[in-house]
């Protein structure tokens, strides 16, 4: 009977090498000329709230506006796109392809505070901004505080006590 050495971390190895030939087999399903979207193309937001607004910022930068829809519906903002891979006439040798392309779908559940008629949209410099204008009953409120009887006059008014037994054999020790 031969001696062999144990190895702790053998079986792991083993697991971790089925399981990327496993993805690694996914992904060569698709043909050739689908790698390039292969990888998920999800545009990075801000989403930040003024007493007037709830602003969206999504960074889409190439994209034209045909390829954007935006659709608010049963208080969910809906942003979906495509940023095509441009294909040129003149055959180019690509050493490296870094930038995502593909569709893409951003979901935003919205409060009800927001007012369906005041959205608007803007692109520029590849930032899509989408503004969700509040409800006049959902912005904030200043309320004054009046000082005094109800209605009476806004004149301060001075108090007057009366010592007790206590608080004057304190002030005579």
């Amino acid at each position: 009977m031969a001696i062999t050495r144990w190895d702790p971390f053998r079986d792991v190895l083993t697991l971790q090498n089925r399981l990327n030939s496993l993805f690694q087999d996914y992904g060569r399903g698709q043909g050739e000329n689908d790698m390039v979207t292969t990888a998920a193309f999800v545009p990075p937001v801000d989403v930040y709230e003024d007493e007037h607004n709830i602003v969206l910022k999504l960074e889409v930068p190439g994209m034209k506006q045909e390829d954007l829809d935006i659709q608010l519906e049963n208080n969910t903002l809906t942003v979906k796109g495509e940023r095509k891979f441009e294909k040129e006439e003149k055959e180019e040798n690509f050493h490296r392809i870094e930038r995502r392309y593909g569709s893409f779908f951003r979901s935003f559940t919205v409060p009800n505070t927001v007012n369906p008629e005041g959205v608007k949209a803007s692109y520029d410099a590849g930032v899509l901004r989408i503004e969700l204008g509040k409800r006049a009953e959902a912005k904030p409120k200043q309320i004054k505080v009046q000082i005094g009887a109800e209605g009476g006059s806004s004149a301060p008014k001075q108090v007057e006590g009366a010592a007790t037994k206590a608080a004057e054999s304190k002030t005579a020790a």
